[in-house]
């Protein structure tokens, strides 16, 4: 029987306990049916899923899909948008005395490092998923809204840190789009590396996991290349700016 989580409120105010409840009852629901969403546009393609069939394989009721998510591409996406939401609390408590790049690149490695809160990447067929991003206009457009929504927080961390207006001083926005981009750029290039690996998988040889389950138990062998290939990426910026200073301050000889 499907679930319908649209009950009315309690007359009388929720103990802590029962509102934790409710609330990891949410998240439960909201990670079964991103966990839907992903598995079924990989083996039907996003074309041929429907919101009423993830809400199916979930075992909810359409309404309840309609409490979480718009679409299916942003439901599908979801985890992704939770990295997001820990990068950018990690970045709030990164010291204040740090850079500004050098604390979300730390943010980032504390992310990917943490096996409390893992990284969306470190769920099965999410390398698959970030792969067709690049080949599916409604996913990568549900994509860049999550990624601009991350990037526009983070700005306004970075000022925060930087006690300026982050409309009028261009520090914050240059240091979340030149950070943000390398982990992108990684991101990309993790997503379309050995994809073939990720696809082929009998999705039904998982059905005995429930799809909210905790993604660590149920991990990509190689996720842990990520945290490898993001820290490169750092380094090649960071060797691209000390190029680029040095040539700033080498004086141009005149023809």
């Amino acid at each position: 029987m499907k679930v319908n989580e649209d009950t009315s409120p309690d007359p009388v105010p929720a103990q802590d306990g029962v509102e934790d409840r409710r609330q990891r009852k949410a998240r439960q629901t909201r990670n079964a049916l991103a966990a839907a969403a992903l598995d079924l546009i990989l083996e039907r393609g996003l074309a041929d899923v429907t919101v009423g069939a993830v809400a199916d394989r979930a075992d909810v009721t359409r309404r309840t899909f309609s409490r979480h998510f718009v679409g299916k591409e942003d439901a599908a996406l979801d985890f992704v948008r939770g990295d997001g939401d820990r990068i950018n609390a990690l970045l709030r408590a990164r010291p204040a005395d740090e850079p500004p790049l050098l604390a979300y690149r730390r943010a980032v490695a504390d992310w990917l490092a943490d096996r409390e809160n893992p990284a969306s990447h470190i769920r099965p067929r999410m390398r698959a998923l970030l792969a067709l991003v690049d080949t599916e206009p409604a996913l990568f457009a549900a994509y860049e809204r999550i990624r601009v929504d991350a990037q526009e927080e983070s700005i306004r961390i970075i000022a925060d840190r930087l006690a300026v207006d982050d409309v009028r001083d261009l520090r914050p926005a240059v240091v979340v789009d030149a950070a943000a981009g390398v982990l992108t750029a990684a991101l990309r290039a993790w997503a379309r590396g050995s994809q073939a690996d990720h696809c082929d998988a009998d999705p039904g040889e998982r059905r005995d996991a429930h799809p909210g389950d905790r993604p660590e138990d149920h991990h990509d062998p190689d996720a842990v290349d990520l945290a490898a290939l993001v820290e490169q990426a750092y380094d090649a910026l960071m060797g691209e700016a000390a190029l680029a200073a040095s040539h700033r301050a080498t004086p141009v000889s005149g023809k």
